[in-house]
């Protein structure tokens, strides 16, 4: 077991995190009464957040993995179907407007009611839309499907923010962070690559029947094994799970019988509220770290989607070989993101020892003085002007962005403790707008001015990142005191 802060006191462990709202303060009170160096953040251990991490992140995987999976299918799906390019071409488009709305939903039952109910409900649309999707014969039930199938994986990365935000500490949730991007990262350069190899060789259906099998076996895993990690119901995870919050994990567990901090505490019961993640948004911290995310994920998210078509167009390949062409973008993100998330632990550190020095004083990482916000994104300047170079250097482009996508996702949770979830449900509602703005005026664009003239103007448009990283950087303390100070 780790503690965030060995020898902090009892005035210090009442950290930012604890007073963003009188709700989610509530059942932590009894156990922050207790001093730190007695109370672990969390009771479970390094083995343990390391098995629930993997499960989490290669949950979120699935988020990824459905739409790259899904465009070496497009052509064979429209012929199949007896449908237009451009009308299966819709099926993308409304798959990323209710990835846009649905982790909204999602996240705040996941802050709310627990981890384990919502990855049971989202798990269950994930398989049944798949399957529906495979055996179907119209267009018309394909694009209910391809919606439903979006609202049962967007959002899965949400909450994989919320596990991860549940069980680790500031000085090492970079780490964890970093690691779950690696599995979206490598979804990105394996789902062409499964999709087209899957449709030239067996038929599109059977891209579906993949995905069922492949869904449904994690699903076992978290229905048996995924402990509840949500701290309003388990506290630090030593409270006794019962019901649909229990799994075999549950066993493994010491169970504390001494501080009522352990016990359940009955979670809140309200109607979901799409609208929760909107003070997140009003938050002018939180917005530019979700700003920096976005851009750079609209950006990425052009270059993705036109890059196969154009590689077909220019040097005719098949199926297969034009999914091969994402890998080194998927990889070398998968690389960025693993390394960006052991740079943050060791930052992170470093300022910690730097601050404490001489002063006597230790920190958790959460106090309104600590400077958490030039601390993870140490280095963003020099990611954002590789990042300018995009179109010409694929590989660099997966390192920046996992890189920054890291640092982002890792602050945006450091920020948003308490409502982890329902933060990363915000960014998914911009980046997704966002991401679908950019790519529908990739053609108009390319069209008017030419393909390089095109990507030019998104590679300048990432420029806008520079005021913005060095913005949060200087005011980012000033403005998390004052808004500490204002809900005190």
């Amino acid at each position: 077991m780790e503690t965030d802060s060995p020898n902090h006191s009892t005035k210090m462990a009442a950290t930012v995190e604890e007073k963003q709202s009188e709700s989610d303060q509530a059942p932590d009170n009894e156990r922050q009464n207790e001093p730190s160096s007695q109370r672990p953040y969390t009771a479970f251990t390094k083995g343990q957040k390391r098995f629930i991490s993997l499960v989490a992140s290669f949950a979120a995987m699935f988020s990824t993995l459905m739409s790259y999976i899904y465009y070496p299918a497009l052509v064979p799906m429209a012929r199949s179907l007896g449908v237009s390019v451009s009308l299966i071409n819709l099926t993308v488009t409304s798959y990323l407007i209710v990835a846009a709305i649905a982790p909204a939903f999602m996240g705040d039952m996941a802050d709310q009611a627990g981890r384990r109910p919502i990855y049971i409900l989202m798990f269950t649309l994930l398989i049944g839309a798949n399957i529906g999707m495979a055996l179907q014969d119209s267009y018309a039930a394909l694009f209910v499907l391809r919606m439903l199938q979006s609202a049962g994986s967007s959002g899965l990365t949400s909450v994989a923010y919320g596990v991860i935000a549940d069980i680790t500490v500031a000085g090492e949730r970079g780490g964890f962070v970093g690691t779950m991007l690696v599995a979206t990262d490598f979804a990105v350069s394996l789902g062409p690559v499964i999709g087209g190899v899957i449709a030239q060789e067996a038929g599109w259906r059977w891209i579906f029947w993949f995905l069922v099998i492949l869904t449904g076996s994690h699903f076992l895993i978290v229905l048996l094994f995924l402990p509840e990690t949500q701290r309003n119901i388990v506290g630090d995870g030593s409270g006794k799970a019962k019901g649909v919050y229990w799994s075999f994990f549950s066993t493994l567990q010491k169970h504390d019988k001494e501080g009522p901090s352990t016990h359940i505490v009955k979670p809140m019961r309200h109607y979901p509220n799409p609208f929760a993640c909107l003070p997140i948004l009003a938050n002018k911290q939180s917005l530019i770290v979700i700003l920096l995310y976005s851009i750079t994920y609209a950006v990425k998210m052009t270059l993705q989607a036109s890059l196969g078509a154009q590689c077909v167009e220019i040097y005719q390949l098949n199926y297969l070989n034009a999914g091969l062409i994402y890998l080194p973008s998927g990889v070398s993100g998968g690389v960025g993101a693993f390394c960006t998330g052991r740079f943050l632990n060791y930052y992170y550190r470093r300022t910690v020892k730097k601050l404490s020095d001489g002063n006597g004083r230790s920190f958790n990482g959460h106090e309104p003085d600590f400077p958490i916000e030039e601390t993870r994104l140490k280095g963003a300047y020099v990611l954002i002007l590789h990042i300018s170079v995009m179109i010409i250097m694929q590989f660099l482009t997966g390192v920046t962005t996992a890189s920054l996508f890291a640092m982002t996702g890792t602050l945006l949770t450091d920020l948003n403790m308490q409502r982890s979830a329902t933060a990363s449900a915000a960014m998914s509602i911009v980046r997704c707008l966002g991401a679908g703005a950019a790519v529908a005026a990739v053609q108009p664009l390319a069209d008017a001015i030419g393909l390089g003239w095109c990507f030019a103007i998104y590679a300048i448009l990432l420029l806008i990142e520079l005021p913005l990283a060095w913005l949060i950087q200087k005011n980012g303390m000033k403005w998390r005191s004052e808004s500490t100070t204002g809900d005190s």
